[in-house]
């Protein structure tokens, strides 16, 4: 395994939610709340499309193109490189904002959502069939954050970031049930992760600089220190999806440290499993 080196400038206010597809040609991220996703070229250069106010995630397509989460909704492209369709809005208060997304082995869309003033509990995580029906799975969130699946389609990882942990769900007949504390984040705040081939859970531990890799069994197995505290999630890709690849903040740092925004990518020795598309 290697070290964490900086592969693009610092261009992005918060970055979030990296994804690898070859759908897009490889790694997409947004600036969340500048409202642009973010497209890293073959030769290094980043393309960047504003959405919409804010840009909370990105997955690809069953049927090609791409399902972005817009500020109280979600938004439909039907090429990789198009600017998405918004959809009717899940939820009219404004005071909430979409966050996060990952989907399941079925095609459903999980999008959760967080209150702009982080009340407790103000916030749910929905899920959102092929067909577009949308019903609340996890009622009472105060940050919904990271969500993905074992390679066997049955734990589902999940992070609501104020509890300080990161959560795991046994899937029954496609339901999330058993809700239970997989590992807590030991003073970092757990915000995007991904699970691997191997069934491991990457982690990212804002507020502390570090990215985590749990086994199923909630052993550590490694943990990596970035240069920076504000790490918000991270995402295997590249040819061999044996690359992490961490994108980072800056959001209300006076001082912002160096490459504070920017995405690092390190190789890990187990490669990541396909991104689930959205069915829809």
């Amino acid at each position: 395994m290697s070290s964490p080196e900086q592969i693009t400038d610092p261009l992005c206010y918060h970055g979030e939610g990296p994804v690898w597809s070859e759908t897009w040609g490889g790694l997409r991220w947004v600036d969340m709340l500048a409202g642009d996703l973010l497209t890293l070229r073959p030769g290094g250069s980043v393309d960047r499309l504003h959405v919409g106010n804010i840009a909370a995630f990105v997955r690809p397509r069953a049927s090609g193109g791409y399902v972005v989460g817009l500020e109280r909704g979600l938004g439909l492209a039907e090429g990789p490189d198009e600017a998405p369709t918004p959809l009717p809005e899940m939820w009219s208060d404004t005071g909430i904002r979409m966050n996060e997304g990952g989907c399941d082995p079925a095609g459903n869309l999980y999008a959760g959502s967080m209150p702009y003033n982080k009340a407790p509990g103000a916030a749910s995580l929905y899920r959102v069939t092929p067909a577009g029906a949308v019903s609340v799975v996890v009622p009472e969130v105060t940050t919904s954050n990271g969500i993905d699946f074992s390679p066997d389609g049955t734990r589902a990882y999940y992070n609501d970031t104020q509890t300080g942990g990161t959560d795991v769900f046994d899937v029954v007949d496609g339901e999330l049930t058993g809700r239970r504390l997989f590992h807590h984040g030991d003073g970092g705040r757990p915000d995007g992760l991904t699970v691997d081939s191997a069934g491991n859970v990457w982690v990212a531990l804002n507020r502390v600089g570090k990215v985590r890799c749990y086994s199923p069994d909630a052993e550590v197995l490694t943990e990596v220190d970035l240069p920076l505290r504000l790490v918000t999630a991270c995402t295997l890709g590249g040819p061999d999806l044996r690359d992490l690849y961490i994108t980072t903040s800056r959001e209300k740092l006076e001082d912002p440290e160096p490459g504070a925004g920017a995405v690092f990518r390190m190789r890990v020795d187990v490669p990541g499993k396909p991104v689930l598309p959205y069915g829809g």
